[in-house]
């Protein structure tokens, strides 16, 4: 049976692995995100389907869910790296409303829309959301809520047979990680081998994540498989947590 999948944030890294995962799987792909170019580029020749909107708007997620999705992955994000001392309060409140805010009223919508039994709610969080870190306060901080949301939202819908659940990603190889290995290598005026060993130094495998693996784990988590997995922080970090 065709699913109808929803995928915030599609248009480009996770989202977009995640999306074309689905659709090569047949499924009926939305992807939606703010910036029309990005989705365009990721649909092009695959047949998602292109629905514009910003998480952040309680009316433009709301207007996503004109007919239920089988599958929703909450994949869009944000953050910035900063001590604590140098995070400006309106960073710290866009990446809480863009990471934790987004999440909520993505999964929200999804459920009043009337999701069915056997539905899938899906949140792309972090090895963030399982530690701290230094130099991401905000960014963990808001990982954190999205793992407590998705925890709280598994009970309240287990006895509807739905499941909610997190990928937890160390770093992957997605312009989020490039920005980091790019921060290092102006601050410390390093070699992007050196920057990038730093990147990945808390990663076993002491590689960077695909996207592909990660949307990979989505897949599993939407399948039939995984119907009695509910609440979990699905950790995708070559042992680093």
């Amino acid at each position: 049976m065709t699913r109808r999948v929803l995928v915030t944030g599609g248009g480009t890294g996770i989202g977009r692995a995640i999306a074309h995962a689905f659709a090569a799987k047949g499924d009926q792909v939305v992807i939606s995100g703010r910036r029309r170019e990005p989705l365009e580029q990721a649909a092009k020749g695959t047949g998602l389907e292109i629905r514009p909107a910003d998480v952040t708007d309680e009316a433009q997620v709301e207007a996503l869910f004109d007919t239920p999705f089988d599958v929703v992955v909450a994949n869009a994000g944000s953050g910035v790296a900063a001590r604590i001392e140098d995070v400006e309060l309106a960073d710290w409140q866009q990446t809480l409303t863009v990471n934790m805010t987004g999440t909520f009223l993505t999964f929200r919508a999804a459920l009043r829309a009337g999701m069915a039994p056997g539905g899938r709610l899906i949140a792309i969080a972090s090895t963030a959301s399982l530690q701290g870190g230094a130099h991401i306060p905000a960014y963990a901080a808001s990982k954190h809520g999205v793992l407590g949301l998705v925890r709280s939202v598994a009970l309240g819908v287990a006895k509807r047979q739905i499941t909610c659940n997190a990928i937890c990603p160390g770093f992957v190889d997605t312009e989020m990680a490039e920005t980091a290995i790019s921060g290092l290598m102006e601050r410390h005026e390093m070699p992007r081998e050196k920057a990038l060993a730093m990147v990945v130094g808390g990663n076993p495998m002491q590689r960077l994540i695909s996207p592909e693996e990660v949307a990979a784990t989505a897949v599993f988590l939407a399948s039939e498989g995984a119907s009695s997995v509910n609440g979990h922080a699905m950790s995708v970090s070559g042992g680093e947590i």
